[in-house]
């Protein structure tokens, strides 16, 4: 006994109803609000495409190539004029960073510590007195 398949029953999902289109497209814009909420694509309308660094300039094609930067290192410091933002290519991105875990690795100050201690090395203090004896010498 063969089974047939009445032409007549709907295959599941593959027509999507009027109601649901309508709740996917209002889902999409209201993702798309919030991604422009977002400080990268805040930073990306004020500052232009080019990286604040290398002066490498960027295009919509490699504009994912372009990062945001905080300035402090603070994630949460989002003001809307952008001050705490700089962009930069993917590259001085991670560069900047390697600096600072490279500074703080070698025994440097937490980063935003700009407290500046006494130098207490004087290479040139002798320097006087040598030039003396090679006076008193000719």
């Amino acid at each position: 006994m063969a089974f047939r398949s009445s032409g007549s029953k709907k295959q599941r999902g593959t027509k999507i109803d009027t109601e649901q289109m309508d709740r996917i497209v209002a889902q999409a814009r209201r993702n798309e609000e919030e991604r422009l909420k977002g400080y990268r694509e805040q930073s990306l309308r004020i500052h232009p495409w080019i990286c604040a660094r290398c002066g490498r300039e960027f295009t919509a094609k490699n504009l994912h190539l372009l990062t945001v930067h905080h300035k402090d290192h603070n994630h949460n410091n989002n003001p809307p004029d952008g001050s705490n933002w700089e962009n930069l290519c993917i590259y001085c991105h991670d560069n900047e960073h390697s600096r600072i875990l490279d500074y703080e690795s070698g025994g440097g100050a937490e980063v935003g510590d700009e407290e500046q201690k006494p130098i207490s090395h004087k290479p040139f203090a002798g320097l006087a007195d040598l030039l003396k004896g090679q006076k008193q010498d000719s």
